[in-house]
């Protein structure tokens, strides 16, 4: 569980810059320097566990993730300059439905029903969020947000891949191939929208490499010691990160909704960790 937060802290502070250099930067840009100054995060301490462990055991389910995790980008980024922060948090939070039925599905976990519960409230806290039964209904729902919501699915069959080559590879060796074939598989894009940063951005672009990398590192983690289908309810802790940072960085106040959404969520996070720390004993 503490792996998870940790990840959602990360990915909340990668998602807030990667938003902001997304407004004068191409997104493909951002996302393709972002992977390649990650995969140079992750070189080091891959070294260290020696250069013959660099090549992966699992080198087709390697490319497979990153060809899952590349489509996923390509709509996230697609999605990145037309959503708000917190929106754009909580609209990805429809990926742990699908973890969870692809990890009862393929993996053959075993999904409680306190499992299901936790994320399934923390699912009704996503709805809570961002309200579509106001301003037109669903009808009204920007495009911006649908590709989102369909990145979700994508994402989810990455996270999947990545639970499975836990049994093969370390997480250094899995998060620097992830980004390896990323920066590959996003360059193309890239190279339509090229520009030189500058050194303000190359600074943020830094932290957006460290970030990230520090994410999936810490997920992988999280998907080596426990089930997916355990620590996909903490995920919803980062839309109440997603919302401090959103009033700090964009001066994005969140509704009331937002507030007792993010209750909701924070709620069903720690019920659930209980119950998984009492099944632990």
């Amino acid at each position: 569980m503490l792996w998870m937060m940790a990840t959602g802290l990360l990915f909340t502070l990668l998602n807030t810059v990667m938003k902001r250099l997304a407004q004068d930067l191409d997104p493909w840009l951002v996302g393709f320097l972002r992977y390649v100054i990650g995969a140079l995060v992750m070189l080091p301490p891959a070294l260290r566990l020696g250069v013959d462990a660099l090549w992966p055991k699992a080198p087709r389910l390697q490319l497979l993730r990153g060809c899952f995790h590349a489509g996923g980008m390509l709509l996230w980024f697609a999605a990145l300059p037309f959503v708000t922060l917190t929106d754009l948090t909580a609209i990805g939070f429809s990926g742990p439905i699908f973890v969870c039925l692809g990890a009862v599905l393929f993996l053959r976990e075993r999904m409680t029903g306190a499992r299901w519960a936790a994320v399934l409230v923390g699912f009704l806290g996503v709805i809570l969020v961002l309200q579509p039964w106001q301003s037109g209904g669903l009808a009204a729902v920007s495009p911006g947000l649908l590709l989102m919501l369909a990145s979700a699915p994508v994402f989810a069959g990455s996270f999947l891949v990545a639970k499975v080559l836990t049994r093969h590879d370390r997480p250094a060796i899995i998060v620097l191939w992830q980004h390896l074939w990323v920066s590959a598989l996003l360059l193309p894009f890239m190279l339509s929208g090229w520009a030189m940063p500058s050194l303000a951005q190359w600074l943020a672009l830094v932290v957006c490499g460290f970030a990230g990398a520090g994410g999936h590192y810490c997920m992988t983690r999280a998907f080596r010691v426990a089930d997916v289908s355990a620590v996909q309810s903490v995920r919803f802790l980062e839309l109440v990160w997603a919302a401090l940072l959103g009033y700090l960085v964009f001066a994005s106040a969140p509704t009331a909704g937002a507030v007792f959404g993010g209750l909701v969520i924070l709620g069903s996070t720690l019920w659930l960790a209980r119950r998984e720390a009492r099944a632990a004993r």
